[in-house]
């Protein structure tokens, strides 16, 4: 992975963990938990999506990928962690 990929993953990851965040609403981690999120669910995208043979050549493709992996990531998490404030 070149520098310049794993940069643009880094910065479209934290804007695609707030987004997923705001879609999966009550079930994010704060603003810091949903970078990392974000972040870590970019690359388990862009994984995923090269794993199918895609490879994402543009901003709007690896966001999606993005995307993706952060909703699927945050919505694993909220899985396993139990929910605060509701008995």
């Amino acid at each position: 992975m070149s520098f310049e990929r794993f940069c643009i993953l880094l910065v479209v990851g934290a804007l695609a963990g707030w987004i997923a965040a705001l879609i999966l609403k009550g079930r994010g981690l704060g603003l810091v938990g949903n970078l990392v999120v974000g972040v870590l669910g970019a690359f388990l995208g862009d994984w995923f999506v090269r794993l199918v043979g895609f490879t994402p050549r543009t901003s709007l493709a690896a966001f999606l990928a993005a995307l993706a992996g952060s909703l699927v990531l945050l919505w694993l998490i909220a899985l396993v962690r139990p929910r605060r404030g509701k008995k």
